[in-house]
Formats: structure tokens, C-alpha cells, sequence
């Protein structure tokens, strides 16, 4: 079963409960919890959508923007030897560490992957799984 759902620019999260026998799901991206269910995966859609209809519906009676705010930057923390090996790659390149992270986040989440493209995206992969297996994040 695909774990997540879409509707209009929104995803949620979805489970299955064995004890109350019951698919149960929450909208993500926003700063509100907005939870739903239902007993078929038909129903379970329905609610999904009827759920963020009636979010966007408060939120415009409240005057509220419905979209998580992002401020733009964050903090990851890796190893050592990770951080000097993206460090490297990002000089070679002539780009800042910065911009390395950024251009890879941006080929990941938003670019059709081609050849050229691919091989970063499996670079980056490379570099970071251990990170993030270990539990590590960038600073």
C-alpha cells in the first residue's frame, strides 16, 4: 500500500490500524493537525479530501495561510569525513558548501533526472546514507 496520498498540493501520511481495523491518516506540510479515517481505502480518500476541503475552508474563514512557513535554512549534522568530502566536491565545482547542498536538494526534489543528473543524485546518496543511517545531520 502507498503510504501517502495527494490531492491539490497537499499529501498526508497513511496507516492501517489491525486493532480497530481502520485506515487513519494525517495532511502534512501544514501547522495544524488535521487527522481522518476510514474503513476502505475509497473512504479513506473521501475523508483525505474532505478533510483538507474543510482546512481550506477555516483557514480562509480565520484569514489564516494554510502552508507551513519554511524560514529557508536548517541545520544537518554529518561526520567529519563526509563534510571534507562534500567540502572537496564543492571547491572542485567552484561552488560554495552551500550551494552544493542546495543544487543537490534542488536535483533531487524538482529536476526529471537524465544521465548527468542521476550520477549526482547517486553521488549525493553515496555521500550522505552513512550520515544518515548513523543518524547524523549537516551543519
Amino acid at each position: 500500500m502507498n503510504d501517502i496520498l495527494e490531492y491539490k498540493t497537499y499529501y498526508a501520511e497513511v496507516h492501517f490500524s489491525a486493532e480497530d481495523e481502520v485506515f487513519h491518516g494525517k495532511i502534512i506540510g501544514i501547522n495544524d493537525l488535521v487527522n481522518f479515517e476510514g474503513t476502505t481505502v475509497k473512504e479513506l480518500k473521501n475523508a483525505f479530501h474532505e478533510a483538507v476541503e474543510d482546512y481550506l475552508d477555516t483557514c480562509k474563514e480565520l484569514g489564516k495561510d494554510p502552508e507551513k512557513t519554511y524560514k529557508g535554512s536548517f541545520n544537518v549534522r554529518i561526520p567529519s569525513e563526509l563534510h571534507r568530502q562534500a567540502a572537496r566536491q564543492a571547491s572542485l565545482k567552484k561552488m560554495t558548501l552551500n550551494d552544493f547542498v542546495r543544487h543537490a536538494i534542488d536535483t533531487v526534489v524538482s529536476k526529471a533526472p537524465d544521465a548527468r543528473t542521476t550520477n549526482c543524485i547517486l553521488f549525493f546518496i553515496a555521500l550522505i546514507t552513512p550520515a544518515l543511517g548513523a543518524g547524523f545531520l549537516f551543519v
